[in-house]
């Protein structure tokens, strides 16, 4: 009896063991996993930030007026203080990155100390925009091999706890890829050599918290269900879940989700109460083929807005990311664009469907305006860009200034090198409002070595 006893304790002692080393498993498999996740998040957000630094630096470049320069610089020195920080997340501390550091930080000195000053008494000298179109060039290079260590990381699913492991053992010389990529990224900040600087956020978005100018009358829990069910295209053999939202604010909407019985997918849609307006609709749905172009899409995304009560639109951007199509539409009135008023969408390119919709900034924006006969000329508004640019084509335009007032503008389209700009003046006093840098077309990191 003893002896079964004994087996029986032991048998209970192995078992424990046992739970306690699967516990002790789990929960330092769930450290290794946050810590991956967080060195993946400040990885490409790192990116993200080159990214954002290149295109902000060449907006800078575009400038003429002293007004829109100093904030322009400001944003400059934001976002390089964020790559900075998403920098010193990484495990990088025993892998020499300092002159990868120092450029960022020379960037950031030089634009806030060049925001910060009176420009108007001490304009930007020759060697200072010289400076900053060798910035310019420079943060290309540092974009271009960290998007070819991210399309790597990506592409072969590589983990950034190995990095730190191979750093701890003093093994960063053997066979790493994110290791040789970030050597790669310090050696050519290295070969810049040192740039002469010389001596020495603007929000755009008006954001009103209520749907003011919504008009019609209130619409029932059904009818919500009904205008979702349209826009899905899933038939009726749904499931479907409604939340009544806004209660205590001075408008109310229905988050309605539908999810089809047999293919499982799931549409989401937020309908005001209000005249029963769409605010935002998403279908999740995977779009492995394409069958139709980005034009085709284009002109369906046309004919939805026009079945749908949404007139008097132009097409302002298009791009194709995979196999949907992605489209902003701003209104117009009088031959003037209104950017405040913007639907965005997005299609499939396998049969021309709608896979997302937002239509908040146009439903808190959109109403008959009274718009203003411009106090200058197209041509006294030409004289206020940088000679520099070439101007292909104007318009006017409403856009929403940096104390989010809504202004006429001349807006002209231009290039300098080979960057093209979008350049807005103010068209009663001439100040140059915004200056927007499109996106160049993407380079592909294809079978890199």
């Amino acid at each position: 009896m003893l002896r079964g006893v004994l087996i029986g304790v032991l048998t209970l002692g192995v078992a424990g063991t046992a739970f306690w080393g699967y516990q002790e498993h789990r929960e330092k498999n769930a450290i290794l996993i946050n810590a991956e996740n967080n060195y993946q998040r400040a990885f490409h957000d790192l990116t993200y930030q080159i990214d954002l630094l290149h295109d902000k630096i060449g907006t800078t470049l575009a400038m003429n007026s002293r007004e829109s320069l100093s904030p322009a610089l400001a944003e400059v020195w934001r976002v390089t203080s964020e790559a900075h920080t998403d920098v010193g997340q990484l495990p990088l501390s025993l892998l020499p990155f300092n002159k990868t550091e120092e450029f960022l930080a020379k960037i950031g000195d030089f634009s806030y100390q060049t925001a910060v000053r009176d420009l108007n008494k001490e304009p930007l000298s020759d060697k200072e925009y010289d400076s900053l179109k060798q910035l310019y060039t420079q943060a290309a290079d540092v974009q271009n091999d960290l998007r070819e260590v991210q399309h790597m990381v990506l592409e072969n699913n590589l983990r950034w706890m190995d990095v730190e492991m191979a750093l701890a053992a003093g093994d960063e010389a053997g066979d790493n890829t994110i290791i040789d990529g970030f050597q790669t990224v310090e050696k050519t900040v290295d070969g810049y050599g040192e740039t002469d600087f010389g001596p020495a956020f603007v929000n755009m978005q008006k954001k009103d918290e209520n749907f003011k100018y919504l008009e019609g009358k209130e619409i029932t829990e059904n009818a919500a269900i009904k205008e979702a069910k349209e826009y899905a295209g899933l038939g009726n053999d749904v499931n479907v879940k409604v939340t009544e939202n806004g209660d205590g604010s001075d408008y109310g909407f229905f988050s309605v989700t539908l999810q089809d019985k047999k293919s499982k997918q799931e549409a989401n849609m937020d309908i005001t109460k209000k005249g029963g307006y769409p605010i935002w609709y998403l279908m999740s749905r995977e779009v492995t083929d394409q069958k139709i172009s980005l034009n085709e899409a284009s002109n369906k995304a046309v004919e939805f807005l026009k079945k749908n009560q949404f007139e008097n639109l132009d097409l302002f951007e298009s791009a194709q990311y995979d196999n949907m199509g992605v489209f902003t539409f701003v209104s117009t009135q009088d031959g003037v664009r209104v950017y405040p008023d913007s639907i965005k969408m997005k299609m499939a390119l396998d049969n021309g469907k709608i896979l997302g919709f937002s239509a908040e900034d146009y439903l808190k924006a959109h109403h008959a305006r009274e718009i203003p006969d411009p106090g200058i000329t197209v041509d006294e508004a030409r004289e206020k860009i940088n000679p520099a640019v070439e101007v292909m084509e104007n318009r006017l335009a409403i856009i929403i200034n940096d104390i989010s007032e809504e202004v006429l503008c001349y807006e002209f389209m231009g290039t300098l090198g080979e960057d093209t700009y979008r350049i807005y003046i103010n068209a009663d006093t001439g100040i140059e409002e915004k200056v927007d840098k499109l996106k160049n077309a993407e380079p592909v990191y294809e079978d890199v070595v």
